[in-house]
């Protein structure tokens, strides 16, 4: 029995795959909807063929619809279910940050958590709200809405922030750094929660701006209120959230069928797919997942930056993925005891997060049995599957065949309409949408999607990271270039020395000292 609560619920196929994440108010009545017979009637075709699908369901209860909203994104970014359209990008909530080893701390909106040095506030589901409770907290602790990382008294002589009180004005003298750290240091507990005076002092003039007949002031002083009361609210954090990968109820089966629409001569034990993942030609890179009997064998899981590739052409990127994982793969054959170097031609293996149990046969192995008789150590997959259509086909059966490898089974499954196609066969294969063997294919294709999407995004978030000196004041893309180039990464350039950066073009010993300084306020957190 599902309790009148707030909450989100989880739809899920017959092979225990997400398919969707929803929040309700009160669980058991929006859960109930899915399942009136005039709904799944209804017009909506989406609707029907969600409600078609669902197997089952699972439930989670939380305090508030709030909590529901930042819950229910979390597991949309994690799982990436087939019917959600909202959350599936890489835009988070917000969040506030402050940096207290800045020379006069400032108040700023996030979306990503960094390892700065600095304290952040949030996620927070109500981003009005949420600026509405900022513009109060600066207005009650007197605090800074300037831009600069170190406002002076000669760019800021006429700051309008000090002459209307609303900014204690450390940067001219009006007090000192110590005493404005402790206003930074209340308004961090006031947005930890310690806000009960301010709510109170709110009401009461709300109150009185309506006793006499002030209703514009008093519906503003209402605004700010609801929004304090929102924006402050304890609420919990859903930081991680476990990944179960999609298992089918009758692999053999699975394969059996698999092997019968493709014409095979056995049942796929080994199947690799090959996916690419980049944004707008940039940050190319590409995956290879294997399934071992119609389940996914996470050790031989392989992911890969495209180097030769230039521009978006995602033919010459399968070509590349291709070429580089069966020329690998077929050295480790021939000679087992070949290991790996890094940014090797194979691509680099998942890492410890994603696979806990690797197996150590390559050690083992002394006498390497032929190609496709190799069931212990490294071998030739049965079947690849090519996330794409005939482009992205043909592009890897050249591959093949160049490797003397135009044996090997291969297809592509393309997205649109679920078409299945061959080499050498123009007309593509469309088996029913509840069929066993695209079931399986489409397992393997959503495998290899998310993993190269993960990698994706693992890239960006490290060369978002580099985008801490845009924070630096008065930097441009020329000068932020120049250090990339000398230093290769913000890492490395925190361990310079003032004299070293003051090398860079474009820098002199005064932007050299403040560049060195803004990167110690900036120190990762231990």
């Amino acid at each position: 029995m599902l309790p009148h609560r707030p909450g989100i619920y989880l739809m899920k196929d017959r092979f225990g795959t997400v398919i969707y994440v929803g929040k309700a108010r009160d669980l058991r009545k929006r859960v109930s909807q899915y399942f009136q017979p005039s709904r799944r009637m209804g017009w909506d075709l989406k609707f029907r063929a969600l409600t078609e699908a669902i197997c089952d369901f699972d439930v989670h209860g939380v305090k508030s619809e709030p909590e529901a909203l930042l819950l229910e994104g979390k597991l949309i970014k994690e799982f990436q279910p087939k019917y959600n359209v909202s959350f599936r990008d890489d835009k988070r909530f917000l969040m506030v940050k402050v940096n207290l080893n800045d020379p006069i701390p400032r108040f700023t909106l996030t979306r990503l958590r960094t390892p700065d040095g600095a304290r952040y506030f949030g996620p927070f589901a109500d981003a009005a709200a949420l600026r509405h409770t900022l513009q109060l907290v600066r207005r009650q602790f007197n605090l800074r809405g300037c831009r600069p990382l170190t406002p002076n008294a000669t760019d800021y002589k006429h700051c309008l922030y000090a002459h209307l009180k609303h900014c204690t004005a450390p940067c001219i003298g009006n007090v000192t750094r110590a005493q404005y750290l402790e206003q930074v240091r209340a308004a961090c507990d006031f947005l930890e929660g310690q806000c009960a005076e301010l709510r109170d002092q709110l009401t009461a003039e709300m109150q009185r701006a309506a006793a006499a007949q002030e209703y514009e002031r008093a519906a503003r002083l209402r605004d700010q209120l609801a929004a304090l009361r929102q924006t402050t609210r304890r609420e919990e954090k859903f930081e991680r959230v476990p990944y179960s990968l999609p298992l089918a109820i009758e692999p053999e089966r699975d394969l059996a069928a698999l092997a019968e629409a493709l014409g095979l001569s056995a049942p796929p034990q080994r199947i690799e797919g090959f996916d690419i993942s980049n944004i707008s030609g940039t940050l190319k890179v590409a995956s290879v997942v294997r399934f071992r009997n119609g389940r996914p064998d996470r050790a031989n899981y392989r992911r890969m930056q495209i180097k030769t590739v230039a521009g978006q052409d995602d033919f010459a990127c399968m070509a590349e993925a291709v070429r580089r994982r069966y020329t690998r793969l077929l050295g480790e054959i021939r000679n087992p005891k070949l290991k790996a170097p890094d940014g090797d031609a194979g691509g680099e293996a998942i890492p410890a997060e994603l696979q806990k149990l690797v197996n150590k046969t390559r050690a083992r192995i002394r006498h390497p049995a032929p190609l496709r008789d190799a069931p212990t150590g490294p071998s030739l997959p049965d079947l690849i599957l090519i996330d794409g259509g005939k482009g992205q086909l043909a592009a890897a059966s050249a591959e093949l065949a160049a490797l003397g490898l135009a044996h090997l089974p291969v297809i592509g499954l393309a997205k649109e309409f679920e078409e299945i196609h061959r080499p050498g066969v123009k007309a593509p294969l469309r088996l029913g949408l509840d069929h066993p063997a695209l079931k399986l294919l489409q397992r393997v294709r959503d495998e290899s999607h998310r993993v190269a999407n993960a990698y994706n995004a693992q890239l960006r978030l490290r060369k978002i990271s580099e985008s801490i000196l845009d924070e630096f004041p008065g930097i441009g893309e020329t000068r932020k270039a120049a250090l990339l180039k000398k230093f290769g990464s913000v890492q490395r350039l925190r361990l310079a020395t003032v004299e070293q950066i003051a090398e860079v073009p474009g820098f002199g010993g005064k932007t050299a000292h403040a560049l060195r300084a803004f990167l110690n306020a900036r120190s990762p957190a231990d």
